[in-house]
């Protein structure tokens, strides 16, 4: 049995308390091999990918206690904590790093040992490393007829790895939409549909890649059904729709416009060798916007290996004339299958949820299941038929601040109306109903289910990593700290993005240039001091709810006056546990409550509260000495 059940909307204990999680993911180099050395800055080693070892990330198991120390001091409580399909299967098809998985199990149950709950995230961006992100091993390219080494300079990607330092802020994303990403996602969702007769040692190809990937998660819960701290498995992280119910290939569809933009078909053409002209977008003061076009792939790349033609030519999306001049057939390719209107959250993800958890629910049986949709995409639609004991763990980022690496608390982007929303209180408004749609659809699509902010954070190196310079991260801290105040308004779990044991000033969380660890040695100046290293602290560092009996009604922390309050409801006699950090009340505290008793436990910064029931509203309040 799992310390942790679910319960309704709520997470429980086994004394059927509601539950409450304040986490952190870990870690954001786990993307990457620590040998040879996969930071994304670097280009030496990039392309050997079946020689690479995972074996200390997020860091070495000799440093663990010092990290976990840190982190449950610092008031977590909950871990989302990072692998990869390529840590575990990279040396090719069935051939699993068993070293790595042994580390890995030791990671967890050191974790344990600080008393951490934990979910497991099968890491992923933009499909794997070698089309600029991380998650695939690399031989899923090549099985899919791609030469790896040169997506880069064909125009199939953006790779950080090839193009060098520094790398353009955020453009990784884009990705997605370009050839490489976008035909492995689509084959790996769709691949029945899409491409039907193409199969791997007899497999089709969806299956194919579906089954190595679950067998290779497979390998983790095998090794984790054990632990009852380890209360769930996330399906895949930020999963992508690739082309699949596109509309058009001749033209661009998504939020996410940056740096080189080809149209699919577009990409499809540089792929063949085809040099192209495209838009070229910028972020400006108003937002994204088309600036100039530029000729691309100049040198006429082909990403596909030699002697193997283009797949999407293949199924007959285009052809060539007598001349050799590339031909459309059908832009509608991806948009219809037999006649209907593609429904990728429906009729594709969905169905992968489903597997996934039937596979791992054969090994570990009470495993929770976290998912998330694409985004710019709803979630799917949840039945009863449906895989149970799921958990929303949606993303949520400020956008504005995440491309332009800039907090303005006056100023952002209201992304439903695609509207600019000026003024504090408007921009914390535009916040908090993002936040809240996150919640309404656990409640309205999935059934009513707990919701985890899955990915949430601030990039450390605002302005041009001006804190560096000045040791002031109070634009950091006023960012994090607004999230947070929406995130307990509505008692919504989280785990924030990222803590990267090596993080520097220089490289931040060595992949694609991001800096937004909450740790990073650049600024432990006091190694004995558990809080040096840290950055925006006095916003992370805060008093939260953490288990009650009763129903919570609301709660809130004023960082400035070291305030925090909670509303609660219970007719009954119960009790309630608060997480308050010494961090914050180095002094002491003193706790008001109308009625009922506490006690403190020192080690584990907690105060319990037995109270006794009401017909109203109790009022809990911790203020400093």
């Amino acid at each position: 049995m799992k310390k942790i059940g679910l319960k309704s909307q709520y997470f429980i204990d086994r004394s059927n308390r509601k539950a409450f999680f304040r986490g952190v993911n870990l870690g954001g180099s786990s993307k990457v091999p620590i040998h040879p050395d996969g930071a994304t800055y670097k280009k030496e080693g990039f392309f050997d990918h079946l020689n690479v070892s995972f074996v200390g990330r997020p860091f070495p198991l000799a440093e663990a206690d010092v990290h976990f120390n840190r982190l449950k001091k610092w008031g977590f409580n909950f871990l989302r904590l990072l692998t990869t399909w390529e840590a575990i299967e990279h040396c090719g098809p069935g051939i699993y790093d068993e070293e790595y998985l042994d580390y890995f199990e030791e990671i967890v149950k050191k974790a344990g040992e600080y008393d951490f709950t934990i979910f497991i995230d099968p890491h992923q961006d933009v499909w794997s490393r070698f089309t600029g992100g991380d998650g695939a091993p690399g031989w899923t390219l090549e099985l899919a007829g791609f030469d790896i080494k040169n997506i880069h300079p064909s125009g199939a990607a953006i790779v950080h790895n090839v193009h060098g330092h520094p790398f353009p802020r955020m453009i990784w994303p884009t990705n997605n939409q370009k050839l490489a990403a976008a035909t492995m996602f689509t084959l790996f969702f769709g691949g029945r549909d899409f491409a039907p007769n193409f199969r791997i040692a007899g497999v089709q190809i969806q299956d194919y890649l579906q089954k190595h990937y679950i067998n290779s998660i497979l390998k983790i819960v095998e090794r984790l059904n054990k632990y009852d701290h380890v209360i769930g498995y996330d399906s895949l992280n930020e999963p992508s729709s690739g082309w699949i119910g596109h509309p058009d290939l001749r033209e661009n569809h998504g939020q996410l416009k940056l740096g080189e933009m080809p149209t699919p078909w577009q990409s499809i053409l540089l792929g063949d060798g085809r040099q192209q002209e495209v838009e070229i977008w910028k972020i400006r003061m108003l937002g994204l916007r088309l600036t100039d076009w530029k000729m691309i792939n100049q040198k006429e790349v082909r990403a596909w290996q030699k002697g193997t033609e283009c797949l999407w030519k293949q199924y007959g999306i285009w052809t060539t004339d007598d001349k050799n001049n590339p031909v459309l057939i059908n832009p509608y390719y991806f948009s219809e299958v037999n006649g209907e209107k593609v429904d990728f959250s429906n009729n594709y993800l969905k169905p992968f949820i489903n597997r996934f958890s039937t596979a791992v629910r054969e090994i570990d049986k009470d495993a929770c299941i976290f998912i998330e949709g694409v985004p710019d995409l709803n979630l799917p639609d949840w039945t009863d038929q449906d895989a149970q004991m799921i958990v929303n763990a949606t993303h949520w980022y400020d956008g504005v601040t995440l491309l332009t690496k800039n907090f303005n608390s006056n100023y952002t982007m209201d992304t439903d109306k695609m509207k600019l929303v000026f003024g504090k209180k408007n921009v914390r408004k535009v916040f908090y109903q993002q936040l809240k749609n996150i919640k309404n659809d656990s409640d309205e699509k999935l059934g009513g289910i707990p919701t985890v902010i899955g990915e949430f954070g601030i990039p450390f190196d605002l302005n041009k990593k001006r804190s560096y310079k000045s040791g002031d991260f109070s634009s950091q801290a006023q960012a994090l700290d607004l999230y947070y105040q929406i995130i307990e308004e509505l008692f919504l779990d989280s785990t924030i993005w990222n803590y990267t044991s090596d993080n520097s000033n220089e490289h931040g969380d060595l992949w694609n240039d991001e800096d937004l660890s909450i740790f990073s040695r650049d600024q432990q100046v006091d190694p004995d001091n558990i809080y040096s290293g840290g950055r925006g602290l006095n916003a992370i560092v805060r008093p939260y709810l953490r288990l009650i009996s009763g129903e919570p009604r609301r709660q809130s922390f004023d960082y400035r006056r070291k305030e925090y309050t909670l509303l609660f409801e219970d007719q009954n006699e119960g009790e309630l546990v608060v997480f308050v950090p010494e961090y914050q009340y180095p002094r002491g505290f003193r706790v008001e409550i109308e009625s009922g008793k506490w006690d403190l436990n020192i080690e584990e910064q907690e105060i319990r509260v037995e109270y006794r029931g009401a017909s109203i509203n109790q009022l809990l309040r911790i203020l400093p000495k």
